[in-house]
């Protein structure tokens, strides 16, 4: 299990084929990895559970592919 104190602001998260889908911008609460807006394509935040996490090493890697990601988190802004 992905421990939160693994996931640190500015890392790159990565879908499971590979594909950047953001950066992240901070923790909002205990599940949840905030992404930055600034390398948003539509300019807004987004948030995704950290159950979709693989794995952590210099990277956020998650257990989906790019486009279930942003097809399934939440945008806010």
């Amino acid at each position: 299990m992905i421990s939160a104190d693994q996931i640190h602001e500015h890392m790159e998260v990565r879908a499971a084929d590979g594909t950047q889908v953001g950066t992240v911008d901070h923790l909002d609460g205990p599940t949840r990895i905030k992404l930055t807006k600034l390398d948003s394509e539509d300019g807004k935040h987004h948030l995704i559970p950290i159950d979709w996490v693989d794995h952590v090493d210099a990277h956020v890697h998650l257990s989906k592919n790019a486009r279930d990601v942003r097809m399934q988190w939440a945008t806010i802004n």
